[in-house]
């Protein structure tokens, strides 16, 4: 049986993964209104939200870090759920940016920016340059009043409380979740907008009924995996400790969850990796692939999803080229898929989810796997070298 969750925590770090049920259900209440089986967006904070999703067909986001991170899976979730086009830029690169290519003159595109902090300058810079263009502004940030919250035209906060460690852990997946979320408003918002002949921009009324339902699930599915996953991990780290670098690969919207998997580990133990999507492997960086440079793929599939379904088939080839190849593998999989099981060195189990929703689980045991590799390695997890956080506090 899984040990239980810890009384005492080493590390702000650890204690803050494991907070996370809590700061998922705390974000999901501030926008979501809960009776019985059903669930609504609350109005007074997503007005002005929906009301940019309604007017507008598109949408920018900058940001940098975990929080760009974030950013990827929302160009997927707000394309995918609600025909939305969107563009994700390094707010480091935004700003310099040419001043003439806007792509509707006449109403320009909102520019949203993400950061846990609502400090970070190289996005405050992204945002008041958007600003000064005209463009409409969004901020999600984790810290209310910051300089973000307060310039933008509409402010959306996550509610994870206050994170000590620098690596982000629950600020990233609160972000996840209201990403999720606002692409359900989106798709609600833009309900019977035609695409093309016979192509709905949108997902059905049904389908974002179903998929509210099970984001309310999220913190008790998580909560209930994070022990174990903790007790796994704990053991699978040494196992590790050798590596020289690691590549992290993801298909669809797994693919930011990889890049910020490794994004975690650089960050937290010093080692180096990169994340790809998963048929990028082949045109160059499996020539890295040796028993130094292990693999970490995330192969969840949701089996009502033709479009996930179909990137598994593929995830599961490429394993099986990888498994002749004679690569080390750590996958993320269901829990009970005993065909990657068999292709895979060590496998961490993932509950079953929807498709736009499986990201939330993924990263947490990304962030342990992250946070255990450092441990092993005598790294302060906490204050890694030459790293600092904007703020601490809420």
């Amino acid at each position: 049986m899984p040990s239980a969750v810890p009384s005492v925590f080493p590390h702000h770090m650890l204690r803050e993964i494991y907070e996370q049920p809590e700061a998922i259900a705390r974000t999901l209440d501030h926008y979501l209104e809960v009776s019985g089986a059903t669930v609504a967006f609350r109005d007074q904070p997503l007005r002005a939200m929906a009301e940019l999703f309604r007017v507008h067909p598109d949408l920018i986001i900058a940001a940098s870090g975990s929080s760009r991170h974030a950013g990827l899976a929302a160009e997927i979730l707000l394309e995918d759920l609600a025909g939305l086009i969107v563009d994700v830029e390094y707010a480091s690169e935004y700003a310099c940016r040419s001043t003439t290519t806007r792509r509707h003159p006449d109403n320009p595109s909102p520019v949203l920016v993400l950061s846990q902090s609502g400090e970070t300058a190289d996005t405050l810079a992204a945002l008041r340059e958007a600003a000064r263009r005209g463009h409409p502004t969004v901020a999600i940030t984790n810290v209310a009043g910051s300089t973000m919250a307060r310039e933008a035209a509409i402010d959306l906060p996550t509610l994870a409380g206050v994170e000590r460690a620098i690596p982000a852990t629950k600020s990233f997946t609160t972000q996840l979740t209201l990403i999720a979320m606002l692409a359900l408003l989106a798709a609600h918002t833009r309900q019977g907008r035609p695409c093309a002949e016979d192509y709905p921009c949108t997902i059905s009324p049904e389908k974002i009924a179903a998929l509210l339902g099970a984001l309310t699930r999220v913190p008790a599915v998580v909560a209930a995996q994070l022990p174990a996953w903790d007790e796994q991990i704990t053991a699978l780290a040494p196992l590790y400790s050798d590596a020289r670098t690691f590549l992290y690969l993801g298909r669809g919207v797994h693919y930011a969850i990889a890049r910020e998997g490794a994004l975690k580990l650089k960050e937290s133990s010093y080692l180096h990796a990169e994340g790809y999507p998963s048929g990028e492997l082949k045109h160059g960086p499996n020539a890295l692939v040796s028993p130094q440079v292990p693999l970490v793929v995330l192969a969840t599939v949701d089996p009502a999803d033709p479009e996930s379904a179909l990137r598994y088939e593929k995830t599961v080839s490429l394993l099986e080229d990888m498994q002749r190849q004679g690569a080390r593998v750590l996958a993320l999989a269901n829990a009970g898929d005993a065909a990657i099981s068999a292709l895979a060195t060590h496998t961490i189990p993932i509950a079953p989810a929807p498709e736009s929703l499986l990201p939330i689980s993924e990263a947490v045991p990304l962030q342990l796997f992250a946070y255990h590799m450092a441990v092993t390695h005598g790294v302060d997890v906490d204050r890694p070298r030459n790293l600092t956080k904007a703020v601490v506090t809420e």
